[in-house]
């Protein structure tokens, strides 16, 4: 889905999917972010030389305080936001977690029922999966 954006570098990104009695964790951009207030999944950039997988534990950890148990790949989306740098999304189920999310780096952190997804206002390039999630 989408392109590249005019020869800029992608940044790749690695999100988890985080579900607790039926609700999956979602996380509002802070004021200070590019894009605040919009929704998203929680993960970051992969640095150099990093695999996707241990990207997205250390970004947990950084994010959440949690240590966490990445299981498959869930969607693999390619996105470019116009007059910006294109991203690519690696979205990951994650199996478990060990401790209480905290939010570290947010405005809010929310966990909410996949039906109702399509209620928040979400980063275009997260869009398509919670189309997917929300259906099911």
């Amino acid at each position: 889905m989408g392109g590249g954006a005019g020869g800029a570098r992608k940044v790749r990104v690695a999100a988890g999917i985080l579900e607790r009695e039926g609700r999956i964790l979602i996380c509002r951009r802070a004021s200070g972010d590019s894009h605040p207030g919009k929704w998203e999944f929680p993960g970051g950039k992969i640095e150099a030389g990093e695999a996707p997988e241990e990207a997205l534990a250390r970004e947990l950890e950084e994010e959440l305080g949690v240590r966490a148990r990445i299981g498959p790949q869930v969607a693999h989306v390619h996105f470019g936001y116009p007059g910006g740098r294109g991203v690519e999304l690696l979205f990951y189920r994650v199996l478990g977690f060990e401790g209480q999310p905290r939010n570290r780096v947010f405005g809010e952190i929310r966990w909410e029922r996949r039906e109702a997804l399509s209620r928040y206002d979400f980063l275009e390039a997260d869009r398509p999966l919670v189309k997917f999630l929300a259906g099911g």
